[in-house]
């Protein structure tokens, strides 16, 4: 069946291609600005919670932002599934850059519950990090998705390499004006987010899902008059669903131009449920980074015990950048290799590295040169996972229900992640970091039976 993005042009159906390149390099500079914010937040957020509220919550609160971006990944889908992509990315930096706002306030007052809500609200700005990978392969060719997604990933290395300068600068400037020490990373963060939400909701237009949807309906429905219609639709109507520019209420739009009806969180597990490929997807995400949260979280700490404390800093921020560069500097490669081996194959290579990250971690010892291999390792096997599966669950499901599944694998993969990092703080206390690594190794081994089993990968959207 042929692809409804390779349909043969009219005048009246959009120049896909052109959409297409315009909307990835606008969502790589907003992934830019994103991810700066983020990993500003990131990178003093612990230190700022042990001074407002003890060593003993500092982990806590850093949960937080990674609970509240699961959490926010249900309703922003939602506004997605209805209104498109830019109202739903929109939504979600606005919450990040109210949740910076928050705790700017915290620690100026040394409010502990403010601080706990503002980090739980700054969690918007990783769900809409998140999102916009899936943004990106909305009107993909079949054949280039892996790389366009990965695309999307990687500008998140150029964020996370220059957000430590940029929070430094903002502390000292910050504290000129009057903030609390810590406090004007954040501030900074904050002003991030609303940088990229005003790009978005001038310049994300037309609006890829919609798009997409209108391509779907038409390839169903090829008449003329139905081509007419949803063309006015995609073209016309606003992202509220409001009148028209011309103040005209728009024509009732074809149903694949539509989210159906109902189409939430249950809607999405319904479909997720009869459909394997797309249950492959969810659970190479979740497992990929449970397993990587799990043994990075208790890294710094496994350093700790053998480093002395002047020293302990240093070591962990060049074994965490390496990780950082294997979790994002290499996706491209990954991307690629996913397009010309297939989804299953590169997900069970992301396997095969987590099981090598954590033999050679677990194994280490106090040896760092080694550990820092390790943890290269589990970032090459993150990123296997996360862009394979992430592919395989975008071109799984139809253009209806796809924002709402979209959702649900981010909201099952951040509280696999937020769960990891507790619990592998109680195992790295009573067994031990080598421990850690087995049982995150073994909780890694069912997504290898699941990805040899054969699925079915076509497009469901290109059925209409």
């Amino acid at each position: 069946m042929a692809s409804h993005l390779t349909a043969p042009r009219t005048a009246a159906r959009p120049d896909v291609t052109s959409i297409q390149r315009r909307t990835l390099r606008l969502l790589f500079t907003t992934q830019i600005i994103g991810g700066i914010g983020v990993t500003i937040g990131i990178a003093v957020g612990a230190l700022l919670a042990a001074r407002i509220a003890g060593t003993a919550v500092a982990g806590v609160a850093q949960s937080a932002g990674v609970v509240g971006a699961a959490l926010l990944a249900v309703p922003v889908t939602r506004i997605m599934a209805r209104h498109g992509r830019r109202p739903g990315l929109v939504l979600a930096y606005t919450v990040g850059a109210v949740g910076g706002a928050l705790v700017v306030l915290a620690a100026a007052t040394r409010w502990v519950p403010l601080l706990f809500i503002g980090m739980l609200l700054f969690g918007g700005g990783t769900a809409a990090n998140l999102q916009a990978r899936y943004t990106a392969v909305d009107l993909a060719e079949p054949a280039r998705r892996g790389r366009q997604l990965s695309l999307i990933v990687w500008a998140t290395t150029i964020g996370a390499v220059a957000a430590p300068n940029f929070a430094a600068l903002a502390d000292r400037v910050t504290t000129g004006w009057g903030l609390p020490p810590l406090a004007g990373p954040f501030a900074f963060s904050a002003a991030a987010f609303v940088l990229a939400a005003v790009v978005l909701l001038g310049l994300l237009r037309p609006d890829p899902l919609l798009t997409a949807r209108r391509l779907a309906a038409t390839a169903a429905d090829p008449s003329p008059a139905a081509d007419a219609t949803a063309t006015a639709v995609a073209a016309e109507a606003p992202a509220d669903g409001g009148p028209t520019r011309g103040g005209a209420t728009p024509a009732a739009a074809p149903a694949g131009v539509r989210a159906p009806r109902g189409a939430g969180m249950w809607a999405a597990w319904s479909v997720v449920r009869r459909q394997p490929a797309a249950r492959l997807g969810i659970a190479a995400v979740a497992v990929g980074h449970l397993v990587m949260v799990a043994v990075m979280a208790m890294t710094p700490v496994r350093l700790g015990e053998s480093h002395a404390d002047a020293d302990v800093l240093r070591l962990v921020g060049i074994v965490l950048s390496l990780h950082i560069a294997g979790m994002y500097a290499f996706s491209p490669v990954v991307g690629w290799l996913t397009d010309r081996f297939g989804r299953r194959a590169v997900i069970l290579g992301g396997v095969g590295l987590l099981l090598a990250a954590c033999a050679v971690a677990g194994t280490a010892g106090h040896h760092t040169p080694r550990l820092s291999i390790g943890l290269v390792l589990l970032g090459l096997g993150w990123s296997g996972t996360m862009v394979a599966g992430s592919t395989l669950l975008s071109e799984s499901v139809s253009a209806g229900v796809r924002p709402s599944v979209q959702g649900l694998s981010d909201l099952i993969m951040g509280l696999a992640g937020a769960g990891a990092a507790v619990v592998s703080g109680f195992v790295m206390q009573f067994a031990g970091y080598p421990v850690l690594t087995l049982l995150a190794a073994v909780a890694a081994v069912p997504l290898v039976a699941l990805a040899l089993r054969p699925v079915p990968t076509g497009a469901p959207d290109e059925e209409g």
